[in-house]
């Protein structure tokens, strides 16, 4: 017998094969084989280099701890086989999920927000009242309760001799009706034992007609739809659960393996390639600005499109041009041609003013004295 490793259901479970206590069967029906040895008891530990067989099949190494989440609707059981063969999640869940646990459970009548995991430790971890992860649900109720009854539930209540811890509940709203009123309670706990909401509630004089769990630790309902199921990003899974799970069961990268990142961190079980990763089209959608097969190569994009030339029509007048630094000596200026019958050396002489014209205007340069009475002082 092997001295190290984990017991052999223990890995046969991890590894997705059946649940521990059917790997058990297993084994008493002499269907696992360890190293080419038929077994005939549990009480054996595998190593990393032992090779496990199930119905001649060798088992391959368990995946990293995975989380999905999930929207139960109404009318299904939280198990993997019901006596009394009603509907169970496990059996409504899409196609393509390895096996996977529930952390923790809702009832028949229940709805709203049920965590699936393929590593059963984390499941149990998760569903321990000493962990301290707090069930947020919504119940609505019929009959009369007020807010101050209410919070008597902070103490803790006993019913019918089980102790339930405290509960934080809030009265949403009431819609009196012909048989009475049906109360909308929001409801905030830790423990989360058997019916535990439901009973509380009746000790309480009411009556729960629909309940359903909104939040479950740090993970939320949302708008995930009716029978939905969403897979929580590896990165999601290392921040918030990494203290729970074995650190070599850890999920490595951002991406899970199949399914769409949404805002949250969120996978969505469809198997679309990640919204997180903008560089994956869909199936069937090219990226928008990629290149078709065989198509010759893009230009490189420029910064910015050369302004065009401003062309200049005769009569227009051109843009100054502003002061910069010398381009060299200046070319000597043509010279003009002199109109007919002057030259250069003979200084054209005025024009007589025009009769009845104003007298030209003087600069002002040569009055000078005090200003006038009332004008403005002279500055000093």
């Amino acid at each position: 017998m092997n001295q190290g490793g984990e017991r052999v259901a223990k890995a046969l479970a991890r590894a997705g094969v059946a649940s521990r206590r059917e790997i058990e069967r297993y084994i008493a029906e002499g269907r696992v084989q360890l190293n080419g040895k038929v077994l005939d008891t549990p009480a054996v530990k595998v190593g990393d280099n032992d090779i496990l067989m199930v119905d001649g099949a060798v088992v391959g190494a368990a995946e990293p701890a995975r989380v999905w989440r999930y929207h139960k609707p109404t009318g299904l059981v939280t198990t993997h086989k019901d006596p009394k063969e009603r509907p169970t999640v496990f059996e409504h869940l899409p196609p393509g999920l390895p096996r996977v646990i529930s952390v923790g459970r809702l009832d028949l009548n229940s709805e709203g927000l049920l965590l699936l995991t393929n590593d059963g430790a984390l499941a149990r971890a998760l569903e321990l009242p000493a962990t301290g992860l707090t069930r947020r649900y919504r119940a609505r109720a019929r009959g009369h309760v007020s807010q101050a009854k209410l919070d008597t539930l902070k103490d803790g209540l006993t019913v019918e001799g089980v102790r339930y811890g405290p509960i934080e509940a809030s009265l949403d709203k009431a819609k009196e009706g012909a048989q009475g009123a049906n109360l909308w309670i929001t409801l905030t706990l830790t423990e989360g034992k058997n019916r535990e909401v439901r009973k509380v509630l009746e000790a309480l004089g009411l009556t729960v007609n629909r309940l359903i769990r909104l939040a479950y630790g740090p993970f939320q309902l949302g708008a995930l739809a009716q029978g939905a199921v969403e897979e929580v990003g590896p990165r999601v899974v290392r921040e918030q659960l990494g203290g729970y799970i074995d650190p070599a069961n850890l999920p490595s990268g951002s991406q899970v393996g199949v399914g769409s990142t949404t805002a949250t961190g969120v996978e969505e079980y469809e198997g679309r390639p990640a919204r997180g990763d903008r560089r994956s089209p869909r199936p069937g959608v090219a990226r928008a600005g990629a290149d078709k097969p065989g198509a010759a190569p893009r230009k490189p994009r420029t910064d910015a499109a050369a302004p065009a030339k401003t062309e200049y029509k005769p009569g227009w007048a051109k843009p100054k041009i502003k002061p910069g630094p010398a381009r060299g000596p200046s070319k000597a200026k043509k010279a003009r041609p002199f109109p007919e019958g002057r030259s250069p050396g003979k200084p054209s002489s005025p024009k007589p003013p025009k009769a009845g014209a104003p007298p030209p205007r003087s600069s002002g340069a040569h009055r000078k004295g005090p200003p006038k009475a009332g004008g403005p002082k002279p500055r000093g």
